[in-house]
């Protein structure tokens, strides 16, 4: 630890180290470097002196702080999950991060109120992963928690066949975006775009057009895109293991920086299928558990498997929620379907409106009809399969709802883990007589929607998969 928090702290604040040397450099006092760097040296070191932590029978207790001091207490039965990561330099000391993820606000309010243990020993990772994740009702006195553990089965394992899924989402985009705003912001790119090879090779493109030079541009950027998302995936999920002993969920993966997160059974509650489009297109999905207290966008990971073979993703999920497999799903009827192509082919319709009107005045060319065509088209295919993504599924003891077209996702909940019903209406959803039902959970995104089915079977729904929730209802 006590190499790691300098290192840390040296690398996250270099530019402060830049300004101290070109400060230095231009005044010609050389050791404004080495002020800058032996103070954050010192802070780090201190930041050591002052972090402790203890595993109590009932709480976790974290001490930290340089000039002010906070103890952070977590409730052992409060544990949802434990995140275990080691970078290359904590993997060549034999260190490891732990991460103790309980589902509150804290997990997700900033590093203040995180519950995170830096450069811990490695070898004191599973023995204490086991002890969070014992509840103190199955806990054995005298007996180490992991030591009744049952041995674990591997039910999945990365495939680097996998890596083709890589260019199917934003993540090339995003990288390229991003290293083109650093470029930018440290002066390097305004260089690279005033480079004469760069500009000639502009010249030489602008003879074939701007069109030319656009198709260049897109292909360009969609091959680096590409090529960086397949490198981050390998590096991320590279060598992906899941394993499950029948009462926790273990998941590996990382080349250069591992990451291990552990799942406890007792609070799972469903899976997630997620299948946007490009990787619907594909034949491919990304499953994620739906856990008590853990929300989709919070910290700790709850992902199963990433992109991967659709095929694979449902035996997956199959295996993790011990069922048969998945279910058809039953459509939401033609007023569904109606609200979809009305919904898309509106704004279409004004804008044709609109263009009609102005060709009265003035003459519309006819790339404009086109595109207007296009354009319905496409609204039309979107309308078309929003509604054939859209479904539901009550097999015993489950919800199954999908919808969504772009972002599509199926989710699957245990009955048990929904806590409160909604059936709601808008005006329009009135007069087209349909209905969302909603289906409250503390686990994972903490509501799943059953969208626009038809109204009369709303709560005759929520009988189904709650007796005695929508009874009532259903007979009024």
């Amino acid at each position: 630890m006590l190499l790691v928090h300098p290192v840390h702290e040296v690398v996250r604040l270099l530019p402060v180290l830049l300004i101290s040397v070109v400060l230095g450099s231009r005044s010609g006092n050389h050791y404004w470097g080495l002020i800058a760097l032996a103070v954050l040296v010192a802070y780090a070191i201190a930041r050591w002196l002052t972090t402790s932590y203890r595993i109590g029978p009932v709480h976790v207790e974290l001490r930290t702080g340089v000039f002010q001091k906070k103890l952070l207490s977590v409730p052992r039965n409060r544990i949802r999950s434990v995140d275990v990561e080691a970078g290359l330099l904590h993997r060549a000391l034999g260190l490891s991060v732990v991460r103790i993820g309980t589902g509150q606000r804290a997990d997700r309010a900033g590093e203040s109120t995180r519950f995170e243990l830096n450069a811990l020993d490695a070898r004191l990772v599973p023995s204490l992963r086991a002890a969070l994740l014992t509840r103190q009702s199955e806990a054995h006195p005298g007996r180490a928690a992991d030591a009744a553990a049952p041995p674990a089965l591997e039910i999945a394992h990365w495939k680097p066949s996998w890596v083709r899924y890589a260019p199917l989402s934003t993540t090339g985009v995003v990288t390229v975006a991003a290293a083109v705003g650093v470029a930018f912001q440290y002066g390097i790119g305004e260089r690279v775009a005033n480079a004469d090879t760069l500009e000639d090779g502009l010249d030489w493109l602008r003879g074939f057009g701007v069109a030319a030079v656009v198709v260049v541009g897109l292909v360009a950027l969609l091959a680096v895109a590409s090529a960086l998302a397949c490198v981050r995936y390998l590096l991320t999920y590279g060598d992906l293991t899941v394993t499950d002993d029948g009462r926790v969920l273990h998941v590996a993966h990382g080349l250069l920086r591992t990451r291990q997160t552990t799942l406890d059974r007792a609070r799972l509650r469903g899976a997630s299928l997620r299948e946007p489009l490009l990787l619907r297109l594909a034949g491919a999905a990304r499953l994620d558990a739906v856990m008590t207290g853990m929300s989709t966008e919070g910290r700790h990971s709850s992902m199963l498997l990433p992109q991967c073979p659709r095929a694979e993703a449902e035996r997956m999920e199959t295996l993790v929620l011990r069922d048969e497999g998945p279910v058809p799903l039953t459509a939401h009827g033609t007023a569904a379907r109606r609200r979809r192509f009305t919904r898309a082919l509106l704004p279409v319709a004004a804008l044709a409106i609109a263009v009609g009107v102005v060709s009265a005045r003035v003459s519309v060319p006819w790339p404009a009809w086109a595109g207007l065509a296009i354009v319905a088209v496409a609204a039309a295919g979107l309308a078309h399969d929003r509604y054939r993504g859209l479904g539901h599924a009550t097999p015993p003891g489950h919800l199954v709802t999908r919808s969504g077209s772009l972002d599509r996702s199926r989710d699957t909940v245990e009955a048990n883990g929904i806590v409160g019903w909604t059936v709601r209406q808008t005006f329009f959803q009135r007069r087209a007589g349909v209905a969302t039902v909603v289906a409250a959970t503390p686990a994972g995104a903490g509501r799943y929607e059953v969208l626009d089915l038809p109204a009369e079977h709303a709560w005759t729904l929520v009988e189904t998969v709650t007796p005695g929730a929508g009874d009532i209802w259903a007979r009024r």
